[in-house]
């Protein structure tokens, strides 16, 4: 008699059984083991300690009469550990019927008594219970874990949201005033292009947190096409050297670069490693290398003179943890980029490399085929060099 097909997929379970008679212990692994289930067995008191210190049980079967630690004293050091102390125990004895050793047992933290010979249905209906509520806790351990992280994550957003957009925001409100207090004939095409920046800037903003949901709620869609990388980082170069004509914006291009991607995501992708670059270049000067060489996927590499801190480069792709500099946005365009690049099916990372900033990107070519599961293949490492 076996677990369930639904209860298979649930996490494994470890049920430990401890008795010192090797047949009895094979014949409740017997019992017991099958898929998403396992048996812990220990031949005395202090084997069991041991794997009770190494592995999380979801219910115990403590023989009473064992010589040296009998089952109720384990018991009472079971529950003396904050670790143990709430594993559900249950006693399984040879000697006739007792009230008293049963009120023993129970004084001892037991939620069961039984007497040997058990019937095997019996044992394994009981266990099966203890299993399913073990799971149960720790699936709602694990979703009160991502309530919480979902929740921290909102107020981090508010809290970035009400810092970072206010800024343009006043520039907007300030240059408007200035406006309207100028003479008719002074120049107001530079407050006008102070205005324009700041409205872009609120509009990135804005573009960026549609996107962060978009993510968040499982609804980013791709609409992949075929089309020319070369193209794409042209396009975003060329606006970086018309925005930022004190930098350098050097491409190289290698092998051909076509391939079946979403043009416009990919556009934010170069958009945001570019712009980094250019904003962090310590020597204004930014390389774009687009690698074509591999016949299954395409390549860019984006470098600039600087050095990112080694405790922010784990934590770089993260949602409102990637900026730079507190005045440099809402800290959302290394995570989005991850995550546009990751919906490719590709890999995006970053390293500190011979005094340069080196992010470095893969994509298929084409689109990997989803599984009947809904996962891709797995990546292959991404070297950065």
């Amino acid at each position: 008699m076996n677990l369930t097909q639904a209860e298979s997929t649930l996490p494994q379970a470890n049920v430990l059984i401890v008795d010192d008679v090797p047949q009895n212990l094979l014949a409740m692994r017997a019992i017991l083991e099958g898929e998403g289930l396992s048996v812990l067995t220990a031949g005395s008191g202090a084997q069991a300690l041991e794997l009770l210190l190494t592995h999380s049980i979801a219910v115990a079967l403590l023989d009473v009469n064992m010589p040296e630690m009998n089952g109720f004293d384990l018991a009472e050091l079971m529950r003396g550990s904050n670790r143990t102390r709430e594993v559900p125990i249950i006693f399984l004895t040879a000697s006739p019927r007792d009230p008293h050793r049963m009120f023993q047992g129970y004084d001892s933290g037991a939620v069961d008594f039984l007497y040997k010979p058990v019937e095997p249905h019996v044992i394994l209906s009981k266990v099966r219970v203890f299993v399913e509520m073990a799971r149960q806790r720790e699936l709602m351990r694990q979703s009160n874990e991502r309530l919480a992280r979902a929740l921290a994550l909102n107020e981090t957003m508010i809290a970035v949201m009400t810092h970072d957009l206010r800024t343009p925001l006043s520039v907007i409100s300030l240059c408007a005033e200035s406006l309207d207090l100028m003479p008719p004939e002074a120049d107001r095409g530079r407050i006008a292009g102070r205005i324009l920046d700041s409205a872009h800037r609120m509009a990135r903003m804005i573009a960026q947190l549609l996107d962060f949901s978009k993510i968040r709620s499982g609804v980013l869609r791709l609409e992949p096409q075929e089309g020319d990388l070369r193209a794409v980082a042209e396009e975003v170069v060329e606006e970086f050297r018309q925005s930022a004509p004190g930098v350098a914006v050097e491409v190289v291009r290698e092998g051909a670069l076509c391939g079946r991607f979403d043009a416009d995501r990919m556009t934010q992708v170069l958009s945001n490693l570019v712009g980094n670059a250019v904003r962090h270049a310590d020597d204004a000067r930014v390389s774009v290398h687009l690698d074509g060489g591999d016949a299954d996927r395409l390549r860019v590499r984006v470098r600039n003179r600087g050095r990112i801190d080694d405790a922010l480069l784990p934590r770089l792709f993260e949602p409102f943890k990637s900026s730079f500099h507190a005045s440099s946005g809402l800290g959302l365009g290394l995570y989005i980029v991850d995550q546009f690049v990751r919906a490719h099916g590709g890999e995006v990372g970053a390293a500190n490399v011979d005094g340069e900033v080196v992010f470095t990107l893969w994509i298929p070519r084409q689109p990997a085929a989803a599984t009947p599961d809904g996962t891709r293949t797995q990546a292959a490492p991404l070297a950065l060099d």
